[in-house]
């Protein structure tokens, strides 16, 4: 019980990877080719839902080649003097991570993918009046990770030689990949807890990690140092989390299309949201899991599933 934090225990090395095993597989096999050819590993596209590993598969990796991790978000490369501190302080081995790549202005990515191509960065010249300095780049590693590939420009695409696709978890991962972060920190749970747990998190291992430690954080609330089936469901409670691991707002989205309001704008306006936010956040994983469906009109509606669920006297919805 020396951690107190979910986040604080990462795995490490790539064999202790739950789930993903294709990703693992593709991984495993260029990090073996990486070290027969003493060279860095390569270049790859990082693609697949948020919450699902791709972060931790690039810590991996940077401790395999024994380099440091150099991460930022896409959305911080605003100007070339980013791009450029971001580059020119990566060292030979070390990995260069670009989470929600596809944010980056498209003025970056084209500097990126000629930084790449030449194998350096060109300053100065231009309207400057300078000369133009060249500086070679170090033998880095690029990892662009995006839920959205077809955002970041094809010829930057192109140049990665690997493509990683994540994909959701099935709950018996789930379960794996629980267990074995619970006992690194030192949690105690009951058995029955753990699928409880898998059945919530919507396929998402960043969620079951999260609902895991809001059950931790009250059981030391109580002054108990082992997660039960009463201090789970007290913490869903709390969160307003049901059965099926949806939030209050999804809830929200069930009764509004329960009463027929079936139209996304129409929706949105019930929910006080964008309707970005309803399309692109909100209802993806209630088409994904069958509770909605749209018609050939894109009229949102509650199916067998949907309807079942929303009338269960378990569903905090339900009326």
């Amino acid at each position: 019980m020396t951690h107190a934090e979910v986040n604080e225990v990462k795995p490490s090395t790539i064999d202790t990877l739950v789930g993903q095993r294709a990703v693992v597989e593709q991984v495993r096999v260029a990090l073996d080719a990486a070290r027969a050819d003493t060279r860095p590993f390569d270049h790859a596209l990082m693609v697949g839902p948020a919450g699902c590993g791709k972060t931790t598969v690039a810590h991996c990796v940077s401790q395999e080649m024994g380099g440091t991790l150099h991460e930022v978000l896409g959305q911080t490369l605003e100007t070339p003097a980013d791009l450029n501190f971001l580059l020119l302080g990566a060292k030979d081995r070390d990995v260069v991570f670009v989470d929600e790549a596809a944010l980056m202005p498209s003025d970056q990515q084209h500097s990126l993918l000629l930084a790449l191509d030449q194998g350096k960065l060109v300053l100065g010249g231009g309207r400057t009046g300078r000369s133009p300095q060249s500086i070679p780049l170090a033998r880095f590693t690029l990892l662009l990770a995006t839920t959205d590939e077809y955002k970041l420009l094809a010829p930057l695409t192109q140049r990665m030689r690997l493509c990683l696709r994540f994909s959701f978890y099935d709950d018996g991962e789930l379960v794996e990949l629980l267990g074995q972060r619970c006992h690194a920190l030192g949690w105690p749970v009951d058995p029955e807890v753990l699928p409880r747990v898998a059945r919530r998190s919507r396929g998402t291992p960043r969620l079951a990690l999260r609902l895991a430690q809001a059950a931790w954080r009250v059981a030391r609330s109580e002054g108990e140092a082992r997660i039960t089936a009463a201090f789970l469901k007290r913490a869903c409670d709390l969160e307003g989390i049901d059965p099926l691991g949806l939030d209050v707002t999804q809830q929200a989205y069930l009764r509004v299309v329960a009463e027929g309001t079936g139209r996304l704008n129409m929706i949105a306006s019930r929910l006080g949201l964008p309707t970005r936010t309803v399309s692109e956040v909100v209802e993806p994983y209630l088409i994904r899991s069958g509770l909605v469906e749209k018609d050939e009109s894109s009229k949102r509606l509650l199916t067998q599933r949907g309807r079942e669920h929303f009338l269960s006297p378990s569903c905090p919805e339900a009326v």
